[in-house]
């Protein structure tokens, strides 16, 4: 086997101050105008977007703008604008960014032979070789598998048995838990590290890798269908210029990362704002939204949650002009107050790995709280039954996108070595999500849940959403999560788990509880309380900050 290691590529101390506008705001800001579009319907009017018959992200994109920036056609934006807590930046332009992933590539063609099609397994935290390995990877035609640092030996030994990855590259940290199971994996033969420090047995070779690489032509694959298709989230939903400058705050282990840390900028050309935070720190946040001009904000529901418990006021972030969120729903009440500490909406977006944004709301649309928007023009979106019918507005059903008689290009092909998941995809005319929702008279879509987080509770369909949005807006409540839990009589019962407001904590905690369920009842239909609750100091979480309730559930149920 195999391994080179891969130096820690730039750093740089200086601070460059862009030209973009800065503005304070007031609860009364009003809302900014879109810059791509004028509204919702000329959305669907301007989304004409083709496939090239090959296509190839780096080369097509990042190395066109790449060239915009040698022509001087390119505000002075970097391409990516990495910094730390140390006061290290990494400020690559396009132009950079092409050069020193092609050395890259050519250490995964040349150094390690690998082929169009060979697999690679990624663990990196937010550090700017994530980036290059993700673009050289486009070049050679590799497959790239991510995955979260959260991984344990165990982990990646099960991915890399699955895959079949002949590559893996990781850092210092997992360095010994891959070394450790390296020997089970037959398929693997070669093991790249990215470190500062020189490691016994491991070889350097970025610095003599050529910066010359032909990229192959990619077709079929999902590079296309994000590469492309991301249009839509980065023009429309994101609405981006290369003037802008976009944080996105998802682990680099997700699909949020690929979506909104390097596809939908870097096709508008923006410019790719990153902090090395291993987890998310609210106050490490606002600082950076006050220091850098960051103009768009990007980030889970429940990092706003944690980002409204501080004074906001406090802060100026006198560039940011558009905040989105997306991997779950935002509770309207979180959306309340940041607009009214920082005068700024918050627009829902939704989609999956699988897709591209399935609904969205779009700048100069009416927001209504609690809702993700209307279709985005990538797709043809409804509410169906379990027999494929499109069901009327009002009712609970499957949110479905119809792919006969023209499968949208956006939408992933398959699951890799398991065709029946991929069928089980499918019902009729339409790709079902296996989420639920419902669609209101003004074509408004409405998330009620996962099909699996549904909870049936003596013949009530309750979702985990609902009654979570009615506990927050409890004073004693910082955060919530709803699920399942069984019960002799009503088969399941709704259980809340609550982490208390400091205030709150010495409160007698039946009588809290009791107060709680009553105020749900008033704020939603009476049967959708929960009957249970259990107050806990902290949620499970992934490393993005989405609430874990499979694993809320599994324990509760693990119970019985």
């Amino acid at each position: 086997m195999t391994v080179l290691a891969l130096q820690f590529l730039q750093k740089s101390r200086n601070f460059r101050s862009l030209r973009i506008p800065s503005k304070c705001f007031s609860k009364d800001y009003p809302a900014l105008a879109p810059q791509n579009f004028s509204d919702y319907e000329s959305i669907k009017q301007q989304y004409k977007v083709e496939v090239p018959e090959d296509f190839n992200f780096a080369r097509d994109v990042l190395d066109k703008w790449s060239e915009v920036e040698k022509e001087r056609r390119r505000p002075s934006n970097p391409a990516l604008w990495w910094v730390d807590n140390r006061g290290d930046e990494v400020r690559w332009t396009f132009a950079e960014l092409s050069f020193l992933s092609k050395k890259v590539a050519n250490v995964l063609t040349m150094e390690c032979g690998l082929q169009k099609g060979d697999r690679v397994l990624m663990i990196l935290p937010r550090i700017p070789e994530w980036w290059l390995v993700n673009v050289a990877c486009m070049r050679t035609g590799t497959i790239l598998i991510p995955g979260t640092t959260q991984l344990t030996a165990k982990d990646i030994l099960h991915r890399l048995q699955t895959s079949k990855a002949k590559c893996i590259i990781v850092d210092d940290v997992l360095a010994a838990a891959v070394d450790s199971i390296a020997s089970s994996c037959q398929s693997l033969l070669f093991k790249l590290i990215v470190s500062n420090k020189p490691k016994d047995g491991w070889q350097r070779r970025f610095g003599r890798a050529s910066r010359d690489h032909n990229s192959p032509k990619m077709t079929e694959h999902s590079h296309s269908s994000y590469g492309v298709g991301l249009t839509v989230n980065g023009r429309f939903w994101l609405d981006l210029t290369p003037s802008d400058v976009f944080w996105n705050t998802s682990d680099t282990g997700w699909a949020k990362s690929a979506w909104s840390s390097i596809f939908a900028p870097w096709i508008q050309g923006a410019c790719v704002f990153v902090h090395s935070m291993p987890r998310f720190e609210p106050t490490i946040v606002l600082d950076n939204l006050s220091r850098f001009p960051i103009t768009t904000f990007c980030s889970a529901p429940t990092a706003y949650r944690m980002l409204v418990q501080h004074n906001l006021t406090s802060y100026k972030f006198k560039s940011l002009q558009h905040c989105v969120s997306a991997g779950e729903p935002i509770n309207p009440e979180v959306m309340e107050q940041w607009k009214e500490q920082t005068g700024l909406d918050i627009y829902e977006g939704y989609g999956q790995t699988e897709t591209v944004l399935i609904c969205g709301t779009f700048k100069g649309m009416k927001i209504k709280p609690g809702s993700m928007g209307k279709p985005s023009p990538a797709y043809d979106v409804k509410i169906i039954d379990e027999n494929g019918n499109i069901l009327p507005p009002g009712e609970e059903g499957d949110i479905a996108i119809r792919v006969k008689p023209t499968r949208p290009f956006s939408l992933f092909t398959q699951y890799i070595d398991d065709p029946e998941k991929t069928a089980s995809t499918l019902r009729e005319d339409f790709y079902v999500t296996g989420d639920r929702g419902i669609v209101d008279e003004d074509g408004y879509f409405w998330f009620v849940g996962r099909s699996d987080d549904v909870i049936n509770s003596a013949g009530y369909r309750i979702g985990p959403f609902e009654v979570e949005s009615a506990l927050i807006e409890h004073a004693a409540v910082v955060e919530s999560a709803v699920i399942s839990s069984p019960d002799p009589i009503r088969g399941e019962v709704v259980k809340a788990f609550v982490v208390l407001a400091p205030d709150y904590i010495s409160y007698d905690p039946e009588a809290l509880i009791k107060e709680l369920q009553e105020h749900v009842k008033k704020i939603t239909a009476p049967y959708k309380y929960p009957r249970k609750v259990e107050f806990v100091q902290h949620l499970p979480k992934t490393i993005s900050g989405k609430i874990r309730r499979n694993e809320l559930r599994k324990k509760e149920w693990g119970k019985v």
